[in-house]
């Protein structure tokens, strides 16, 4: 395999989604072909479904998957049009999916992307797709104080927000802020001296990243779709990186696994409410030691997988 992307637990994926003969499986978030390598290497019979909006992404998944022509589709697309990508391909049901939320180690270490706070002249870009038109520049330098503070501490849990956004306004008052240094340095400059390390901007480029890309919005809804279009046993595998989206798909799992929810005082159910998945992750599972000290970018990787009950 290429180092476009190195995937993130590979092994841990392939068991929890539990590949099955003659199975259709989606993978949400190609990036550079990594997890939808190993799904279609792993059986001769499957089929895939992948989707990914970056365009470097998907034509390196091409390449990667050149070998298994005939057996899977590509979709430049968001993984929340999954209902698009699936009546195209002509599929109804799946036997299981993975959404791999993480930005891929290209995108990061590829300059001109913008996403990487430690260099200095690239742009301040940081879209995964790049046809869409809101870019981190736009949202530093055009986005009002009030949802600049909104962003950073909703986004990136920020505990600085409010002096960070009061430095960009000052500064953007005079110049316009172009750059990953800059906007770093802004950073830097505005939190308590004891807290000025080489990542304390990392809070804040997240939350920037997040809102240039939508990446939480309706993940909730796309989720719980995308679990209801499984087949009986059919399993849901979601890999996060932070706790904003780990929130979320624990959320959605924990509703899914609940069946009836009428206060206990009713004699009987009138909410009508079925249990549709088993957890099988009590705990999110991490990369080991051994893939971390390799790639250290799964060290912040948590896999919740699930199984569709009914």
């Amino acid at each position: 395999m290429s180092e476009y992307h190195r995937p993130i637990m590979v092994n841990e994926v392939l068991e929890g989604l539990n590949v099955r003969d003659g199975g259709i499986y989606f993978d949400g978030t190609a990036g550079g072909g990594g997890h939808s390598f190993a799904i279609l290497a792993s059986n001769p019979t499957v089929r895939l479904i992948a989707t990914d909006k970056d365009g470097e992404a998907i034509a390196e998944a091409t390449k990667r998957l050149e070998p298994f022509r005939g057996r899977f589709k590509l979709y430049r697309t968001d993984f929340k049009n999954y209902a698009e990508a699936f009546a195209d391909a002509g599929v109804e049901k799946i036997d299981g999916f993975l959404l791999d939320l993480g930005i891929s180690s290209h995108q990061i270490d590829t300059r001109e992307r913008g996403f990487a706070y430690m260099c200095d002249d690239a742009p301040l870009d940081m879209r995964m797709d790049d046809r869409a038109p809101l870019t981190a520049e736009i949202v530093v330098n055009e986005y009002e104080e009030s949802a600049l503070l909104r962003i950073l501490r909703e986004y990136g849990e920020e505990t600085f927000a409010p002096s960070i956004v009061r430095r960009i306004a000052a500064v953007r008052s005079q110049e316009r802020i172009r750059t990953c240094g800059q906007l770093r340095n802004i950073v830097e400059e505005s939190v308590p001296a004891k807290y000025r390390f080489n990542a304390c901007a990392k809070k804040t480029f997240q939350a920037i990243r997040i809102e240039v890309n939508g990446e939480l919005e309706g993940l909730k809804e796309c989720l719980t779709g995308l679990i209801r279009r499984l087949k009986p046993d059919g399993r849901a595998c979601v890999l996060t990186f932070h706790s904003l989206e780990d929130r979320i798909v624990k959320e959605v799992f924990r509703s899914l696994n609940e069946a009836c929810v009428c206060p206990k005082t009713f004699p009987v159910c009138v909410c009508g409410k079925k249990r549709e998945v088993e957890i099988l992750t009590k705990k999110p599972i991490t990369a080991s030691d051994e893939e971390v000290r390799e790639n250290s970018r799964s060290s912040s990787a948590k896999l919740r997988i699930a199984r569709k009950v009914e």
